[in-house]
């Protein structure tokens, strides 16, 4: 994965043609980031593939002081935890500050355009949004992988684990595989095709301990072995472009039956998506959204008609999200 060089420490050397350095830049004192949402797993990806969507997005505004300490206010009505300890930006931003040596804190303003226990990325949104926008503010001298480090302890809070599938294509963009986080993190920011997604968000949460809750706690070898091959097969896919690769790959034989009970429709709204032409998809990260993948824009729309079908006809209120795959994650969209 290409990371940012880090800033240099002083500007005395020469310009290519002898001239005089230019002096730094100016570093805003508030920044605005929008930090979009993610869909992690990607079938059969446990905790190691991600993929950056366009929308829905937090909006993360920090300003920057010179008082150590966080405070933090939730422009939402989502009536989450404004203590830094317990709330999954104020996490990563403590990890920041640790490694940072001049004394400073930070206001953090949020709202949240991605629904908590939504599956796609809520909390790793608000995690990954707030370090970029740290990040501008000191002059952009942490690399996406340390950023990545330090929003991991945002999704900590959140589900008791510090893992990365959402927060890699979060801060990255594109398709993200995690290849290790323990002893040292591996993330490697793949290219991915120009596939659209289709998304659907029943309203109702399944709280990411309680999926990780039902999940086994192991598997005979011989489904392993095909859940390793569909994870190659996937990335295979995504590399050369190869829908029919990337359809039959995505199939996931352990997470997704494990989980399906705690999503009322998931089958029916698998096949009505593939009926309409979809590639494939499965449960979104711990769910309860469901997403899949298409060959492109007009496929995506009629894959999310179906998907919605489903709980029009359940009686269930729900949120539909359709755009391609997200080169770029969170990002700066203004400066003060």
């Amino acid at each position: 994965m290409s990371t940012p060089t880090r800033l240099p420490l002083s500007f005395s050397e020469r310009g290519p043609g002898g001239e005089a350095p230019r002096p730094p830049m100016p570093t805003p004192s508030s920044v605005t980031v929008h930090a979009p949402a993610t869909i992690a797993n990607v079938g059969c990806g446990f905790d190691v593939l991600g993929l950056c969507l366009t929308a829905p997005y937090d909006v993360v505004r920090l300003t920057r002081r010179d008082q150590p300490g966080l405070t933090i206010r939730h422009l939402d009505d989502y009536d989450l935890p404004t203590d830094p300890n317990r709330n999954v930006a104020g996490a990563a931003l403590l990890a920041l500050l640790r490694a940072v040596p001049e004394p400073l804190g930070f206001e953090v303003e949020i709202t949240k355009g991605i629904r908590p226990g939504s599956g796609i990325g809520s909390s790793a949104a608000s995690a990954a949004g707030a370090v970029v926008a740290a990040n501008a503010l000191l002059g952009n001298r942490f690399s996406h992988k340390e950023l990545i480090d330090m929003a991991m302890y945002g999704e900590a809070v959140a589900s008791g684990v510090r893992h990365a599938d959402n927060i890699a294509p979060a801060i990255c963009g594109g398709f993200t595989l995690v290849r290790a986080v323990q002893p040292v993190l591996d993330v490697v920011a793949l290219p991915a095709p120009a596939l659209w997604v289709a998304v659907v968000h029943p309203q109702f949460e399944v709280k990411t301990k309680e999926a990780r809750a039902v999940l086994p706690t192991s598997v005979p070898l011989s489904l392993a072995v095909r859940q390793w091959a569909n994870v190659g097969g996937l990335v295979a896919g995504f590399l050369t472009h190869d829908n029919e690769l990337i359809a039959r790959a995505l199939e996931d034989y352990i997470v997704e039956p494990a989980r399906a009970s705690l999503i009322p429709g998931l089958g029916d709204a698998k096949r009505l998506a593939l009926e309409a032409g979809a590639l494939g998809g499965g449960i979104s990260g711990s769910g309860p959204s469901i997403f899949m993948l298409n060959k492109d824009e007009a496929t995506a729309h009629a894959a999310a008609e179906a998907l919605g079908s489903v709980y029009r006809k359940m009686g269930i209120d729900f949120h539909l999200h359709v755009g391609p795959i997200a080169s770029q994650g969170a990002r700066v969209v203004s400066e003060e």
